[in-house]
């Protein structure tokens, strides 16, 4: 699999936060915008809202996914998203056993090169001012993201104030954002940037400043003291890709459905899984977007397996509409075939009540705690990763059991790690 080559030329307020044990004061500042978190609401509601691969940000800005870098400017051809070496580094780190705490995955690293941070070591670590500057919580991926990050903040009596600035997947107002931010006395700043070229320049003038952790997106610069992220893109698309090539038979035919075109890590997706599928012999007899729209996903199916005589695997650059393609075939009175998908709990349970031959490929929710902890860390002079890279598991049949989550929202994420929290299941839309 290493061998594949491509050829490609604000509110603000004062409340209680939980802590283990007891209860504490934490002055909590949040600029959420009009929109809000609205967590439990959204989750709780079965309208559908995108997965963290597919949803567009809030109204007004760029079209990147929670969980991604930024979009091509241009959305230009395949190959400006391809990367060869990139690529063949994150199918070899799907082999490797991280380092760290076994029951802790978001404390894990994968081949961590340690740098030393004694220069941002605070005399002591108490009374820390932690700073968020967020791309968004403009979809379900997020939302379960930020709930965890703000149950781990609480979960550290040291950290007494905590801002949260939303940028509402604006690249302007996050720009700003980060401005402010470092004007606020933040001991540490933790930046999940809305896109990654156009962020660049406001979190190497904030490097300058204060210590920053950049996590989720990259930026173009080494300035951050710790860029936190899972394996990546062609690792997603590998793992969904290679299930259906030992699933299927050779000839059979594969229905591609992707979100949106010209995004960066969906793109390394779709260039890994496509790399699989000319090794395989498998026939690719469509690629279709879906704008993450369920009815729009529904009908492509429907028309697949009219045009083609049938669909022999479906592999999708997210799970996002995965329940309406398994409707589709149902409704056509066909069997589902294998199919991939995402740690969504309504493609899980569907997955285990219908008894379907799946994958669900993962970018963990779990990773919202770790900036966090690495903040923490770097303000007590600890050694981090330079670049911390998690794990990527995958759900399948073997683990599935695991993951599904019956009194969890149709909308929650499985990998969330939250589930020893003192906040879970109920700060997460659960019951």
């Amino acid at each position: 699999m290493i061998g594949r080559t491509r050829m490609t030329g604000r509110t603000r307020m004062t409340g209680h936060i939980r802590t283990t044990g007891h209860t504490r004061r934490l002055r909590h500042t949040r600029v959420l915008g009009r929109r809000g978190s609205a967590l439990a609401a959204v989750l709780l509601t079965a309208t559908f809202l995108a997965s963290c691969s597919s949803d567009s940000p809030a109204e007004g800005g760029p079209s990147a996914p929670a969980g991604s870098e930024e979009p091509a400017e241009n959305g230009g051809g395949e190959a400006e998203f391809f990367a060869q070496e990139e690529y063949d580094q994150q199918l070899s780190l799907m082999g490797e056993t991280p380092e760290g705490p076994e029951d802790r995955p978001w404390e894990q690293m994968l081949l961590p090169e340690m740098i030393s941070t004694e220069e941002y070591a605070l005399p002591a670590v108490e009374d820390v001012h932690l700073c968020f500057s967020n791309a968004g919580v403009f979809n379900p991926w997020r939302q379960v993201g930020l709930r965890t990050m703000e149950e781990e903040v609480a979960q550290h009596e040291e950290i007494t104030e905590f801002t949260v600035i939303d940028a509402e997947g604006q690249d302007d107002k996050q720009i700003s954002d980060i401005q402010e931010l470092v004007g606020q006395d933040c001991d540490a700043l933790i930046v999940s940037p809305n896109t990654t070229a156009t962020l660049t320049p406001a979190v190497e003038e904030a490097c300058g400043q204060v210590p920053v952790i950049v996590f989720d997106r990259g930026v173009n610069t080494d300035c951050p003291v710790t860029f936190i992220h899972p394996i990546g893109g062609y690792a997603y698309g590998a793992a969904a890709a290679d299930f259906l090539v030992d699933e299927v038979e050779p000839g059979g035919k594969i229905l591609a459905l992707r979100i949106s075109p010209g995004v960066d890590v969906l793109e390394n997706r779709w260039s890994a899984a496509e790399l699989a599928f000319e090794e395989s012999g498998l026939d690719v007899v469509g690629v279709e977007f879906t704008d993450g729209d369920p009815a729009t996903a529904k009908s492509i199916v429907t028309d697949a397996i009219q045009r083609h005589g049938g669909i022999d695997g479906v592999w999708m650059d997210s799970g996002a509409t995965s329940v309406a393609a398994i409707e589709a075939f149902e409704d056509a009175g066909e069997e589902v075939p294998p199919i991939t998908g995402e740690d969504q709990q309504d493609f899980l349970q569907a997955w285990s009540e219908r008894d379907l031959t799946a994958i669900a490929p993962t970018y963990p929710t779990f990773q919202w705690r770790t900036p966090v902890i690495a903040a923490l860390r770097i303000l007590a002079g600890e050694e981090v990763p330079e670049e911390w890279r998690l794990p990527q598991p995958t759900v399948t049949q073997d683990t599935l059991d695991g993951y599904v989550q019956e009194n969890m929202p149709p909308l929650h994420y499985a990998m969330c790690g939250c589930e020893g929290m003192p906040g879970y299941p109920g700060e997460w839309g659960g019951e």
